[in-house]
């Protein structure tokens, strides 16, 4: 099947063979014919599958079929609402609006936190066929009255489930009380829970249904192995690895904001160039780390997890997980960076004893065993035992926070005053502290659980434990994630 064969108008396909595509992949083969029908679309598909020209080409086809419309103010309409969890990842999906877009009459811009609010209102002024945003900033320009959503016709809901693991879930529900009822809503998803599944329900109508590859599975054409080091060895060993690989394109991942920095200037002090971006790095930084990333003038991009979405790299050919990630789901999204499109990558991870408990939830999540192979020279110390794993106020891994039941390691814990960290919000104590039985507010908090435990006065809890701002505070200042169950954040807070 071609890329003429999916019933797409001639600018789009002409837009398409400039960016060197003839054949599409499986779920836009799917996608793409769904959304022209113009019913609701549910759609799991594997990161770097392309699935966002899965529903920009439709939409655009679909848009610039209908002709403009004109709100109230003789402006022209958002037609078209495209929602993410990152500013990175709107950024990325916007970019693809207007490469496909690029012969067709219809302006997109893109909305997120971080950066001023004026030029957003000043472009809003101008009229926007499409918009893609972030739900934090997007709520503020609704609540300022700065933009209209009442002509949405089109609504896509992006990296689903990022949304919930994030804490967007109110942020969601606020924006489809101010959509039409009357709409083409569309999720896509790199993986599929069954949280996902009761949001579909929620927000879809008699959905398609398409599942390209297997829930929560890997590319197969990632080449995956582990390196067993030695904990106190990993940066010698990356870079070892970086220099003797000739490695000119690394992304890296680390768990934490402070960990990226260390990683990042351990490396340039030993000749390899690389950046840290995370939550407390401004917009620019990351803007400009991520341009300098893709066009290969930067060696290593190091990155947290929430960072990272919407790194979009054509042929990206080494992931390493300088830390694994104790929620297993994570893992799948991170090596999802590279093996994008039908192109082969490699994911390393670089995993001491402490991590062997998170290794071998990744396994049973994927369904499958990941090679180790050790790396001569850096052997772990025979001998070396596991140890608790500290992550701010709280530990992970054995000794630290087990997982109860099911639960992944570090969404487990108990009832007491500290929970989960890195913007995953709080309520759990760890299990070595004496918590018992219960799951952090990841899940289930309510009011009073911040990522490091605080409670305000009225029992509300920011996301990092500091109290909630009255309402009518200052605008929220980012996409920042936010533990499920939560009360908003609107301070001007860092988050990872």
């Amino acid at each position: 099947m071609q890329f003429t064969d999916l019933g797409l108008a001639e600018p789009l396909l002409r837009a398409v063979r400039e960016q060197g595509y003839d054949t599409p992949t499986p779920i836009q083969q799917q996608a793409i014919p769904a959304v022209l029908a113009g019913g609701d679309l549910m759609a799991g598909a594997q990161t770097g599958t392309g699935k966002t020209a899965g529903f920009t080409l439709p939409m655009l086809h679909r848009l610039a079929a209908a002709g403009p419309k004109r709100d109230a103010r003789g402006r022209i309409a958002i037609r078209a609402l495209i929602l993410t969890p990152t500013r990175e990842l709107a950024a990325q999906v916007e970019e693809s609006v207007r490469t496909y877009g690029k012969y067709l009459p219809l302006k997109s811009m893109v909305m997120f936190g971080g950066v001023g609010m004026q030029p957003q209102i000043d472009r809003l002024r101008q009229g926007v066929d499409i918009l893609v945003a972030t739900p934090g900033r997007l709520l503020d320009h609704h609540g300022q009255r700065t933009l209209d959503l009442s002509q949405v016709e089109i609504f896509v809901l992006d990296e689903a489930d990022r949304m919930l693991d994030m804490g967007f879930i109110h942020d969601i529900k606020k924006v489809l009380a101010v959509l039409p009822a009357k709409k083409q809503s569309l999720l896509f998803s790199a993986t599929f829970s069954d949280e996902i599944k009761a949001l579909a329900d929620r927000l879809l109508n008699q959905p398609a249904l398409i599942e390209v590859a297997r829930r929560n599975s890997t590319v197969e054409a990632i080449v995956q192995k582990v390196h067993p080091v030695g904990r106190e060895r990993k940066k010698e060993l990356l870079a070892h690895l970086i220099k003797q690989g000739d490695w000119h394109q690394v992304l890296v991942f680390t768990r934490m904001k402070h960990g990226a920095n260390r990683l990042a200037e351990y490396l340039n002090e030993h000749g390899i160039s690389a950046m840290a971006i995370h939550g407390n790095k401004s917009q620019t930084a990351r803007t400009k780390a991520l341009a300098d990333f893709k066009r290969g003038e930067l060696q290593v991009l190091v990155a947290t997890d929430i960072a990272a979405r919407g790194i979009d790299i054509d042929q990206l050919p080494h992931v390493v997980n300088f830390e694994l990630p104790n929620v297993p789901e994570d893992y799948v999204h991170r090596i999802g960076r590279t093996g994008r499109a039908g192109a082969t990558g490699e994911a390393i991870s670089l995993a001491c004893v402490d991590e062997d408990i998170f290794l071998r939830d990744i396994e049973r999540l994927i369904k499958r065993s990941i090679p180790r192979e050790p790396v001569p020279g850096f052997e772990p110390p025979a001998g070396e035992k596991a140890e608790p794993i500290v992550l701010g106020r709280m530990t992970i891994g054995v000794g630290g926070t087990r997982r109860h039941g099911n639960a992944p390691a570090g969404r487990g814990g108990g009832g007491g005053s500290q929970g989960r960290s890195a913007g995953h919000g709080g309520g759990g104590r760890p299990a070595a502290q004496g918590g018992g039985g219960g799951r952090p507010a990841a899940h289930h908090g309510g009011a009073g659980g911040g990522a490091n435990g605080g409670r305000s006065a009225s029992g509300g809890g920011s996301g990092d434990g500091r109290p909630r701002p009255a309402q009518g505070g200052p605008q929220r200042h980012d996409d920042r994630p936010r533990a499920r169950g939560q009360a908003a954040r609107r301070d001007g807070g860092p988050r990872r």
